[in-house]
């Protein structure tokens, strides 16, 4: 662990060019003091870097020296495609091994093209979670991921659709989806992969034993069949509504593309008020009722009569839960309370 931050700091320094004790210690999440017994171990190894004192100072390498240490190693090599995604990489347990393999990175390219990268660096940040979750926290993603490399069967717990269940898999590979982790595994006993929310594992138990991963199998292609059939299957039923100019604008922000496309081809000429009529897909009845709901009284259901029958329930509901001797709360009756 030393030995990795002592070249982290010949590899800071070789591409920053200059770095105070305070930024280095921030960057390796280290102590001050420890950066300076770091400094003073490179000192003995002969490592050419000295210290400028002053507002302006830090630590710098002597012009044109360069360490010859910036080849990956072979765990390095395997985390590359993680270099542009902190984010994943740290939920697999890969921050570490990542920054490293950044950094040597940066070191090996010439003057011009390492600025430009750091630029590049500077300007694009990939967040994959969504506004309103921090992803999916699960303690048995790096497990899972670990059993994907190593092709090692694994038994989970899973909190299924119809309960929790045991399975035996052969993990095939791993998948982020909208901030969420998944694994594409074959059942014991079948052919067929199928997809496995991580966040839905209860525990998780390594066999021991091996299994042969397809040749020919290719993860993301499989990965976008799974997709355009799950869209394919997500909207069998449709449902006529009436929508005003803001539940139009509202509706691009909540919903799916799917839904957005066919609002914009089926909606007829708008009336005298900019209200609309227009035919949306639905997945189902409760799915659709809890998405129309977002639109508040921006949205009028024309049919089905179950869909309009339960959305008027719950405004009947929430009109009577509001209410206040016979009349709609106010502001001020709010206050009161």
């Amino acid at each position: 662990m030393r030995a990795s931050r002592l070249l982290s700091i010949i590899l800071l320094l070789q591409t920053h060019g200059r770095l105070t004790a305070a930024e280095l210690a921030r960057r390796l999440e280290v102590s001050v003091r420890t950066v300076y017994r770091d400094v003073e171990s490179l000192h003995a190894a002969g490592v050419p870097l000295y210290a400028e004192a002053g507002h302006a100072g830090g630590y710098q390498l002597v012009n044109g020296w360069q360490t010859r240490l910036t080849g990956l190693t072979a765990e390095e090599a395997e985390r590359l495609l993680f270099a542009g995604l902190p984010g994943p990489a740290a939920e697999l347990g890969y921050e570490a091994v990542v920054a490293t393999v950044q950094l040597k990175l940066q070191a090996a390219l010439p003057g011009p093209l390492a600025d430009r990268a750091a630029q590049l660096q500077q300007r694009f940040h990939l967040d994959t979670p969504g506004w309103y979750s921090d992803g999916d926290p699960s303690p048995h993603l790096a497990p899972t991921g670990d059993a994907v490399w190593r092709q090692h069967r694994i038994r989970v717990e899973y909190r299924s659709w119809s309960g929790e269940v045991t399975r035996d898999l052969d993990p095939y590979g791993l998948v982020l989806k909208g901030g969420r982790w998944y694994v594409v595994a074959t059942q014991s006993g079948r052919a067929a992969p199928a997809t496995y929310r991580i966040n839905q594992i209860l525990a998780l138990v390594p066999l021991g034993e091996t299994f042969d991963r397809p040749a020919d199998f290719d993860l993301a292609a499989w990965w976008r069949t799974h997709v355009a059939d799950f869209r394919s299957r997500l909207h069998r039923d449709e449902a006529a509504i009436r929508l005003s100019p803001r539940g139009r604008e509202r509706l691009r922000e909540i919903s799916n593309d799917t839904v957005v496309a066919a609002v914009d081809a089926s909606a007829g000429r708008p009336d005298e008020n900019g209200w609309v009529r227009a035919v949306i897909p639905v997945e189902s009845l409760t799915h659709a009722h809890g998405e129309l709901l977002r639109l508040g009284a921006e949205v009028e259901v024309l049919s089905p009569a179950a869909l309009r029958d339960r959305l008027a329930d719950t405004a009947a509901g929430l009109t009577a839960m509001y209410a206040t001797n016979g009349r709609p709360a106010t502001v001020a009756d709010r206050r009161l309370q």
